[in-house]
């Protein structure tokens, strides 16, 4: 049975990990924070010392990361993982990064001998949690094939999009849309209620319209107490736009809505909202500190 060695266990990376464990996958487990990794060694992973032994004791190396500068931290860094690749180990970096930043990644792990994939995910805490994140894979077919029943643990579908960059390609694009669709939800119920609307008569109303999403559903309950725990960080949402933007300059593609976006939820982030829930962004528009 192969191993599999996880690097990152935030708030996607635990539940994720946590899902391989009781696949009955042996797991061994890297942090930068080390009391994680310790917490799941006492469900079954072993905890280790850096990315370095995560890589030497392990087939398939997964990282779930914040950014391209932690992945980046994570395969050159002191200890790095890749002084511990070889031929027979495959990395898989499910982390949101720019395309670009995915190929070079893909480079780094060929030249020490070992194959990459770019896996991230389209989904939160909650699916993360159930084992039903939609995971978007770029990368030789041979190899998402030979570790799709990881894959089939941590989603509820694997979607193949190409080579090396076409994942975290497919990513952005995804998650552009969860960006807008949110704050244009967040505009919709700001319209509403300067209107003098009933919220609850609102939701109603969107949730038996054409438009209404899974996404309102999942975040109506938010928009009603405007309350917003974090299931999905809105310093995220914010840092995943700055990637969209920049990819589609350079690309020259002209995206207004994403441009008009990402402002928007920079100033939320700006303004204390990093840590809530991206449809916080709702109170930024509400207090106007964006404009």
């Amino acid at each position: 049975m192969k191993k599999i060695g996880w690097i990152g266990l935030g708030s996607m990376g635990m539940p994720m990990a946590k899902n391989v464990l009781k696949a009955g996958l042996p797991l061994f487990a890297y942090n930068r924070t080390a009391e994680k990794a310790d917490a799941l060694s006492k469900e079954g992973a072993k905890a280790l010392s850096s990315p370095k032994e995560t890589a030497e004791q392990s087939d398939i190396i997964i990282t779930m990361l914040a950014n391209a500068s932690a992945v980046q931290d994570v395969l050159e860094g002191e200890k790095g993982m890749l002084a511990g690749l070889n031929s027979n180990k495959i990395v898989i970096d499910m982390s949101t990064v720019s395309p670009e930043d995915s190929k070079v990644f893909a480079e780094k792990v060929r030249k020490a001998g070992a194959r990459f994939i770019d896996a991230p995910v389209s989904g939160s805490v909650k699916p993360a949690e159930d084992g039903t994140l939609l995971i978007l894979a770029g990368g030789d077919k041979q190899d998402v094939e030979h570790v799709q029943y990881i894959f089939d643990v941590l989603g509820k579908r694997t979607i193949y999009f190409g080579e090396n960059g076409k994942g975290s390609a497919a990513k952005l694009s995804i998650n552009l849309l969860l960006g807008v669709a949110v704050q244009g939800i967040s505009e919709a119920m700001l319209l509403a209620e300067s209107a003098g609307l009933s919220k609850n008569e609102v939701i109603e109303m969107i949730s038996e319209s054409a438009v209404n999403t899974p996404i309102f559903q999942m975040k109506k309950e938010s928009f009603l107490k405007e309350d917003f725990p974090a299931a999905f960080m809105l310093e995220l949402m914010s840092k995943d736009l700055g990637l969209i933007t920049e990819e589609a300059e350079k690309n020259h593609v002209g995206l207004p809505l994403a441009k008009a976006a990402d402002k928007v939820y920079a100033a939320a982030k700006e303004n204390g909202k990093g840590k809530m829930d991206l449809a916080a962004v709702f109170l930024e528009l509400k207090q106007g500190t964006h404009v």
